[in-house]
């Protein structure tokens, strides 16, 4: 019953429903900015992954961020499939530029293109040097972008350039001293046999579909309330792995601490759905995060400084499932990212990784003297009500000092039991961990707090 609802439908909205051949609409509405450039990535992914036959973006706005148009243009350029914009109503500043990215350009009867020149946030026009600048610039791309895409070039650059002269044959089209805007009328006016830009006037999506001969239903795809969210994932990537990493050192370090624990996973759930949101990551990258965790977690409470096996492969699971989490590969790609892909990555993630060393490093020198520390320390070493750990034992035959020797009854995570003489105590590190049957030394005592370290010498 749905299916048939749906292939009634002129235009379905939901994402999930895309097949080979279908027509994929992508709104581009508002303010051109970071989230709207993920979304827009997003719907190219889902269309280049589905073997969409085609692209619509269907724009009104009246532009926005400059660095957010020149990312959305870099990711219709690598489209491998037809695309098409069709001008709701404006395509104002950078819609203008964004449209030059596509193939093919439709507009309603009421509409304009143009007028791309860039300025400040504020609407102000930019200091002479730097409009110099990013007019030349820009201006390039613009002409090498529109020519790729079977514009002409004078057209984009006289969106920006109000010096630039636009002139077919012995017509010119427009003058210097003004930004150039084109209407529906004049974008599709035929000009030596070929429409100046626009390929025509449709009245709406359905219309573009026939006049283009677009095979296929036509799929609308929806922006989420999470786009936003996802850029603000992506941007601070480097900080979500920074207090994960260190977070998840404090929960294997401070005995009885739970929360450092949370925040970790808390950290790196936000950093796997951001980057999947984004339209960076799939589900599989976590998969494997996961599994690498797991290997960490057995090599650690079971295999320790018996085997590396298993913590090796789960520290190689860990670093490539957050690598490849950041890695913006589009379908079309090979499967063995370029160097330019891997830049992003390899900043973010070296970024986290040598923060991480150092907070960790100055962590494992300071922490153990905290109060804060001790007091969990001493919680863990005496615990509340019955247990079924090695029971303790009261013994005064032989007094506990620094310097008495022993054998660890428990593994020390870092806290646990330790046997001296007929004597078993509870007994910390200073962080390190220590399987059972290991030899012990008494390093320190304070208070009912007894410090032990590793020693070789055969009890």
């Amino acid at each position: 019953m749905l299916l048939c609802i749906a292939m009634l439908a002129p235009v379905v909205q939901a994402r999930e429903i895309i097949r080979k051949g279908d027509t994929v609409i992508i709104p581009l509405r508002g303010e051109v900015s970071p989230a709207l450039y993920l979304f827009l990535r997003r719907g190219i992914k889902l269309a280049e992954s589905a073997e969409a036959s085609a692209i619509v973006i269907e724009m009104n706005t009246y532009g926005g961020r400059l660095d957010s148009a020149e990312e959305i243009t870099g990711a219709l350029n690598r489209v491998t499939i037809p695309t098409y914009t069709f001008i709701d109503s404006n395509a104002g500043s950078a819609g203008a530029l964004i449209a030059l990215a596509t193939k093919h350009i439709y507009m309603a009867p009421v509409s304009a293109i143009g007028a791309a020149a860039p300025v400040l946030s504020t609407g102000q026009d930019l200091p002479e040097t730097e409009r110099d600048k990013t007019i030349s610039y820009f201006s390039a791309l613009v002409r090498s972008m529109a020519s790729r895409n079977g514009h002409n070039p004078d057209l984009g650059e006289a969106f920006m350039n109000k010096e630039k002269e636009v002139k077919i044959g012995d017509r010119v089209v427009h003058a210097k001293g003004s930004l150039l805007t084109l209407n529906a009328q004049e974008a599709s006016e035929m000009i030596n046999g070929r429409p100046l830009l626009a390929d025509g006037i449709a009245q709406s999506i359905d219309d573009l579909a026939k006049k283009a001969k677009l095979g296929g239903q036509l799929v609308r795809l929806q922006p989420t309330g999470f786009e936003q969210f996802a850029f603000w994932i992506t941007a601070l990537a480097p900080l979500l792995l920074l207090l994960g990493i260190v977070c998840a050192y404090l929960e294997f370090k401070i005995p009885g601490a739970t929360l450092p624990g949370v925040v970790a996973g808390i950290c790196f759930v936000l950093f796997f759905l951001g980057h999947y949101l984004a339209g960076l990551a799939g589900w599989e990258a976590a998969v494997f995060f996961v599994l690498g965790v797991t290997l960490v977690l057995i090599e650690v409470l079971f295999f320790a400084h018996s085997t590396i096996i298993f913590g090796v492969v789960g520290a190689f699971l860990i670093l490539a499932s957050l690598f490849w989490a950041m890695i913006d590969r589009y379908p079309d790609q090979p499967l063995v990212p370029s160097t330019k892909m891997l830049l992003v990555p390899m900043l973010n993630l070296s970024i986290a990784i040598i923060a991480s060393m150092i907070v960790i490093a100055l962590l494992a020198r300071y922490l153990p003297r905290t109060s804060f520390y001790r007091r969990f320390a001493l919680m863990a070493a005496n615990p509340s009500g019955p247990s079924f750990s090695a029971p303790r034992e009261f013994v005064t035959s032989r007094p506990i000092a620094p310097g008495t020797q022993g054998l660890a009854v428990t593994t020390l995570r870092p806290s646990g039991k330790g046997r001296f003489g007929d004597q078993v105590v509870d007994v910390v590190t200073a962080g390190e961990f220590i399987s059972a049957e290991t030899p012990i030394v008494v390093s320190e005592i304070d208070g009912m707090r007894v410090l032990v370290t590793r020693t070789q010498t055969s009890y």
